[in-house]
């Protein structure tokens, strides 16, 4: 799976200016559960065993390794655990619960923020070198970010410098600098702006930001704020350049359809890294293979799968074999991705702005037939919240009542109460797809129970630019969503899906599908953004999140699940939620 991150398009950086010049919070878009009986992020074997070669098997394709531009959170899960180290981490654990404490990576912890939350700073551990043995430095920090801000050249990662630095912004909201290629007067301006926006004195980096953003030291885990040596830099040349600072280097060039070998870089040193023990001398990344063939050869455990492991996750019909044996369970592991399916009522149909025909809806919401068309409880589970369960803010409890198999009779009841006239027609409209015709399908029969009159409309190209259109959302009650976060806050999932100021325009509705504008919703969005201490602010998310949920704001459907395999000599087989669920490569070994 893969998250949707902000890019480098003069129209993604217009739309995420405008984020953080309301409130300093960008997000975009896979977190917890498991299935009965399977390990949910941590497999059975587990060894300290130093020595031997990990394969890891994908399809691909990587589109770069070098830090600035990696997009693919897949890719970002990789590179940051073997090659790439950034100023802070989520710290490694088999607890999901502990998986998104941010801890010091490149800096000796997670960072020190002004009062006013607009100036962070970070101090580089000693000892830490490039693969030449080279000192990393503040200035390949400061120098690596500057990456960003070049635009033509550094295309494809996340965007976030580029909206949360205090740099002035053109007229068109584009940064006032161009990043460190840029020649000419217009650049020199720009480049000071940057110097006074990064600086550095001694091994200490600080950032000044253009508004409150309590979240950043979880920005900075971000590849795209990894250090890069100016001296090697190709710009656009970059690609598959590696030059690293963690445990493993490139052994030689990148091939596109292939992959390569990482192996021990002798310069990394264990006493200063916190979060990665690298016990295999080597990983081999091989891309190019079918997740068909990836999940068959490390199911047969022979000796091209027996120290494997798959980075792809098996499909639904594969996860069902694995679930069958006792010793495929043992060596797989069964995450949540964070991304979460709901559905968006149209507050401007006649029909949705009824706030008890919202609740009936959401009452007769069959979430259990909705998984098992999604695959079952290895591929999905039933959630009552679009903020995923690795996140603090994510509560469990059901406040409309409905159940996961929902009550269509109380839902009849509540329509009855209200005087509809049943049924009550709705048209929904979703995203088509084989698996999600079939799901939607599953809602239908408990709507129907309930007094509803539902009309699937199925849309099979450019569904989320479509239902952004307010011609195309005339004729529609209710929309079909998903969402994942993009680092582990509830700050990059409500505020991009409900703020108002950030959605609702004359030309479209953004994320906000349903319409969502609430004066008192928008203003505790801006409190939270300023809150500093991060338990305090979660829980505001927590109780910003049953509200939209009580109001009928949305109705929260599933969370998306990821089954990935090891081989029977991989010891210390996890997943991160944290970061997607992805394979947790910083403590796993080879026997």
């Amino acid at each position: 799976m893969r998250w949707r991150i902000i890019r480098r398009s003069a129209r993604a950086v217009v739309t995420v200016c405008a984020v953080a010049a309301v409130l300093g919070v960008a997000g975009c878009q896979p977190f917890g559960g498991r299935s009965p009986g399977h390990p949910s992020v941590t497999a059975s074997r587990t060894g300290s065993t130093a020595g031997g070669t990990l394969t890891a098997l994908a399809l691909g394709p990587v589109a770069t390794w070098d830090p600035q531009r990696i997009g693919s959170r897949a890719d970002m899960a990789f590179a940051t655990r073997t090659f790439v180290r950034t100023l802070t981490a989520y710290q490694p654990s088999s607890n999901v619960a502990d998986q998104s404490a941010v801890v010091g990576d490149l800096a000796t912890d997670a960072g020190h923020a002004s009062a006013d939350l607009k100036r962070w700073s970070f101090t580089l551990r000693e000892g830490i070198s490039w693969q030449d043995g080279t000192p990393v430095t503040c200035a390949d920090v400061k120098y690596g970010v500057s990456r960003t801000f070049a635009t033509k050249q550094i295309t494809g990662g996340p965007a976030y410098a580029l909206v949360m630095l205090d740099i002035p912004k053109a007229p068109d909201g584009t940064s006032t600098y161009a990043g460190p290629y840029a020649t000419g007067d217009t650049s020199r301006a720009g480049a000071a702006s940057y110097d006074k926006a990064v600086t550095c004195k001694g091994r200490t980096i600080t950032f000044a930001l253009a508004a409150p953003q309590p979240d950043f030291g979880e920005v900075l885990t971000l590849p795209a704020f990894a250090p890069y040596p100016k001296d090697r830099d190709k710009g656009k040349d970059s690609t598959y350049a590696v030059w690293s600072t963690g445990p493993y280097e490139l052994k030689q060039a990148w091939q596109p359809s292939s992959g390569a070998s990482f192996v021990r870089n002798p310069s990394w040193s264990r006493a200063s890294d916190p979060i990665r023990k690298a016990y295999p001398d080597a990983i081999t990344y091989q891309e190019g293979v079918e997740t068909q063939s990836v999940i068959q050869r490390v199911m047969a455990d022979g000796s091209e799968g027996r120290t494997a492991v798959s980075l792809e996750s098996a499909p639904p019909a594969m996860q069902q074999q694995i679930e069958a044996s006792a010793n495929l369970r043992g060596r797989s592991v069964n995450p949540g991705t964070g991304l979460v399916d709901f559905l968006v009522p149209n507050l401007k149909s006649a029909t949705m702005a009824k706030a008890d025909v919202r609740k009936a809806l959401a009452l007769a919401t069959n979430r259990d037939a909705y998984v098992t068309a999604l695959g079952g409880a290895t591929a999905a589970l039933p959630t009552f919240s679009v903020i995923p369960s690795g996140l603090t803010a994510h509560r469990d409890s059901d406040p409309v009542g409905g159940g996961a198999a929902g009550d269509p009779a109380q839902a009849a009841a509540v329509l009855t109460r209200a005087g509809a006239t049943l049924p009550v027609p709705v048209t929904v409209a979703y995203r088509s797809t084989e698996t999600s015709d079939k799901a939607m399908a599953a809602l239908v029969a408990g709507w129907t129970k309930a007094g509803f009159a539902p009309t699937l409309k199925p849309v099979q190209d450019d569904y989320f630019t479509k239902a952004a259109d307010p011609d195309f959302a005339k004729g529609i009650d209710v929309f079909w969503d998903n969402w994942a976060p993009e680092w582990a806050s509830a700050s990059t999932v409500l505020p991009p899906l409900f703020d108002s100021r950030l959605n609702l325009t004359a030309v479209g509705t953004g994320r906000d599908y349903g319409s969502v504008s609430d004066a008192a919703v928008n203003a505790q969005i801006t409190r939270l953004a300023t809150v500093a201490d991060r338990a305090t602010r979660e829980a505001g998310w927590a109780d910003l999140d049953r509200t939209l949920v009580e109001q009928g704001d949305y109705i929260a459907l599933a969370q998306r699940k990821a089954m990935y395999l090891a081989g029977s000599g991989v010891l210390n087989f996890a997943a991160d939620e944290a970061v997607g669920g992805y394979v947790e490569l910083a403590g796993i070994a080879v026997r």
